[in-house]
């Protein structure tokens, strides 16, 4: 059963027909045959107070339920826009789908099964890269919520562009679904790497950093699902070769690259025991590395909804 929409009665005070064809942002949103969550990411773009955005939802799949939902979605609001694909690519051709078809100076992110605790988000993030044209892209910190919502553990990103280059090579700098970037700037370097099978977020941060700045808010703008049914953990073999390859591609251009080398073959060599190991752990584990290399942790986000 798919999860219900709620449409509130401001929706219609919020669209006009004379809304721009060109607006600031462009949202890029895949999914993949998995309809449970996507009301809920969609109502936390609905529920931003910056309105001049897009919503691109590129769905890689046949699933019934996922088109039924996203019908009443663009009858609702015609800045939602829909692309089902019958044959679909991986996470990296799916997004640079979305980013060839978005009419947005800026590209925000948001995966289909996270969605944004702040909304401010967008309004702060724009003014931000407004201002700070030396920058190139911006994120935030997250809170991690299990399939049941309940809050796991909130932590910060690495702020200031010093910072994150100095841990870049050993996680991913930036949490995606708190992302926006300029969109030039990401045509410019080609988007995402489709060769890549995994972490191809990862990639693009540190090949966004060649060109300008980056920076994450000190405060969570997002809620990150964590569930076995999901695709960090269906995928974490590909995500760990896909680890190994990002290493070494930027070991020239970020430091660090020994104890970066040391946990991509420890990510790797843990991707290749048998599920009836992983699955328990997995949880913790990536809680524990997420523990390893943000900023900092925070406590539970109060401005998560129930």
């Amino acid at each position: 059963m798919s999860e219900s929409i709620n449409l509130s009665s401001e929706l219609s005070k919020r669209v006009s027909p004379s809304w721009p064809r060109s607006p600031k942002v462009s949202v890029l949103m895949l999914t993949r045959n998995r309809p449970a969550f996507l009301s809920r990411a969609i109502q936390s773009v609905m529920d931003q107070s910056f309105e001049d955005w897009e919503l691109l939802v590129i769905h890689d799949g046949t699933d019934q339920e996922t088109m039924a939902v996203m019908d009443r979605w663009t009858k609702a609001d015609p800045r939602i826009r829909y692309f089902r694909r019958e044959q679909g690519g991986n996470i990296a051709n799916a997004t640079n789908f979305g980013a060839s078809h978005a009419r947005g100076e800026y590209l925000a992110i948001l995966d289909d099964d996270d969605f944004w605790i702040a909304s401010h988000k967008l309004e702060k993030q724009v003014a931000f890269l407004e201002t700070h044209p030396e920058h190139v892209a911006c994120g935030s910190g997250m809170s991690v919520v299990d399939s049941n919502r309940a809050v796991q553990m909130s932590y910060l990103k690495p702020e200031q562009d010093s910072e994150i280059r100095s841990r870049a090579l050993c996680a991913n700098p930036m949490a995606h679904s708190t992302t926006i970037f300029r969109r030039s700037i990401g045509e410019s370097i080609g988007f995402y790497d489709e060769s890549l099978a995994g972490y191809q977020d990862w990639d693009i941060w540190l090949r966004l950093g060649l060109v300008g700045k980056l920076y994450n808010f000190p405060e969570a703008f997002a809620c990150y699902t964590l569930w076995t049914a999901s695709g960090s953990f269906q995928q974490e073999r590909e995500n760990a070769l896909s680890a190994l390859r990002i290493v070494i591609r930027h070991r020239k251009e970020y430091g660090g690259f020994p104890a970066a080398l040391a946990l991509a073959l420890a990510h790797l060599a843990y991707a290749y025991l048998p599920d009836g190991i992983r699955r328990p752990s997995f949880s913790f584990l990536s809680r524990r590395k997420k523990a390893l290399f943000v900023g900092r942790q925070d406590g539970a986000v109060e401005s998560h909804r129930s």
